[in-house]
């Protein structure tokens, strides 16, 4: 036995000592011998894309290697089942997280637009803001509660920066790694917090508004494109996140402010969020495959794939996208049936939320007017919220009926802000809720469509394309309030 130097027995832990079988004449017989009722070593193999898959099937493959002495044990390999696994919740984790980083400071900012344009500090210190400050009334003759400028002013601060820059995205900023995209986002979101929160005028508080917008609206941009190099299924998980954020932006921000903390000590305590972010992408993430694998089942096939860039594996990806104009104006042109359902349901439902809900006024309750905005935001984020986490659950293909229970909804609430027929402010939560279902599941739907019926060279396009939907609808909302306030805060 210590005349064989370099030489290993392998113990079955259920059958002790075993051997490798030995033909007649002596000879070892191949690795994969007819089952033994041992359980079969198969040995190694390639899969179709030359990836080396070890196999060992049979109960009795949990076999132990043990070294004779004077000999190293070799490490026993990772199983790549495990590898692969892991890689896909580092994947779908990291587009969760980056979805609810990204769009949580614009959603923070729609949530405080009130405490915003009603901007009115304590004297002598700025730690100290009164979390439901009193308006001051555009008309004091009129029968609404108004703000002597509509919060769709606040909407049009976070979100026409945000249209600029998708409308320019398709053009070129693929030309703009990746890496340096997401360094601006994360910058920006934590400026916005920092120049709102310190900020003395409300014209300083828009600035910061405009930095969350260009952050969200080039974090959106970059990281739908970025899940072209993913496994689709990071897609709903991305839609979930933003959802998210929605939620815990609204919810935290109604939350603070009601314990009694300052919105300025409010926004401070956010900053981490953009750290987040850059965690996330930077740390989180795996380097993709180099191209999307045909659907969520074929994840764990492609995660075989080869990294791209093995030579550095740890760099992140660059753009693929090498459309000319009249492929990507044609490639356009084929997203119009997923675009126009989106621009209405989003005009819709932000018409709801930043023209209508400062008006939604009840004076039958406990609750001053500010939290009433604050709970309208938080339950319509909620809403968006669960719908965008729905995926998995309940895929809705034609959007266009989306787009047109969201038009009722606006016509039920513009009727009841003139007439003032709903008794009770829990009937409005109620419809505020499900407005916040319609437009999460039409954001969801439309992009995983999308996913689904372009090719692998278009993906990347089509994403950074279709996202200007929503930012077009919600700009063309703000325009609107702002003259429908003016005109309803005038009447007697």
């Amino acid at each position: 036995m210590g005349g064989r130097a370099g030489s290993r027995r392998r113990l079955s832990d259920c059958e002790g000592a075993y051997s490798r079988p030995r033909s007649r004449e002596g000879q070892p017989l191949p690795r994969d011998p007819p089952d033994s009722g041992l359980g079969r070593w198969l040995g190694p193999r390639e899969d179709a894309r030359g990836a080396l898959v070890h196999r060992r099937v049979g109960w009795g493959s949990c076999s132990l290697l043990l070294a004779l002495p004077g000999e190293e044990t070799a490490p026993e390999p990772r199983s790549p089942l495990l590898d692969r696994q892991g890689a896909l919740w580092r994947n779908v984790m990291g587009f969760w997280l980056l979805g609810l980083c990204n769009n949580f400071s614009y959603v923070v900012m729609l949530s405080a637009a009130h405490d915003i344009l009603s901007h009115q500090r304590a004297s002598g210190n700025q730690s100290h803001v009164n979390p439901d400050p009193p308006l001051t009334p555009h008309n004091s003759s009129s029968r609404f509660d108004c703000n002597s400028v509509s919060t769709a002013a606040v909407l049009l601060a976070d979100i026409l920066p945000t249209l600029v820059i998708k409308l320019l995205a398709p053009l070129g900023l693929h030309l703009l790694p990746y890496s340096p995209r997401v360094l601006v986002s994360g910058i920006c979101a934590a400026g916005s917090f920092l120049l709102v929160a310190f900020s003395h005028s409300v014209g300083t508080s828009l600035c910061g508004v405009v930095l969350a917008s260009i952050s969200s609206g080039l974090g959106e941009v970059t990281f739908l494109s970025l899940t072209a190099f993913y496994p689709r299924a990071v897609i709903s998980w991305w839609s979930s996140g933003t959802g998210g954020a929605g939620l815990l932006g609204a919810l935290s921000y109604l939350g603070l402010t009601q314990a009694g903390l300052s919105p300025q000590h409010t926004l401070l305590s956010m900053l981490g969020v953009p750290a987040l972010l850059l965690a996330s992408y930077f740390c989180l993430l795996t380097p993709p495959a180099p191209q999307d694998p045909g659907g969520e089942e074929e994840a764990e096939t492609s995660a075989r794939q080869p990294l791209m860039g093995s030579e550095a594996p740890e760099s992140k990806p660059e753009s693929r996208s090498n459309l000319s104009l009249p492929e990507r104006w044609t490639v356009f042109k084929g997203l119009l049936p997923y675009i126009v359902p989106l621009v209405v349901v989003y005009f819709a439902e932000y018409f709801i939320n930043q023209g209508l809900f400062e008006l939604l006024f009840f004076r039958n309750t406990s609750l001053s007017h500010a939290q009433q905005y604050r709970w309208y935001q938080m339950l319509y984020q909620a809403g968006v919220f669960v719908s965008r986490s729905s995926l998995r659950c309940c895929h809705i293909r034609f959007t266009w009926v989306l787009a047109l229970l969201q038009c009722l909804n606006l016509a039920f609430l513009l009727v009841d802000v003139w007439l003032s027929f709903l008794p009770s402010i829990y009937l409005v939560f109620l419809v505020v809720l499900y407005e916040g279902l319609l437009g999460g599941a039409a954001y969801v739907n439309t992009f995983h469509q999308i996913a689904l019926e372009t090719s692998d060279e278009h993906r990347e396009f089509a994403m950074a394309a279709a996202c200007i939907s929503d930012t077009f609808g919600i700009s063309l909302s703000g325009l609107l309030a702002l003259p429908l306030h003016d005109f309803l805060c005038n009447l007697p």
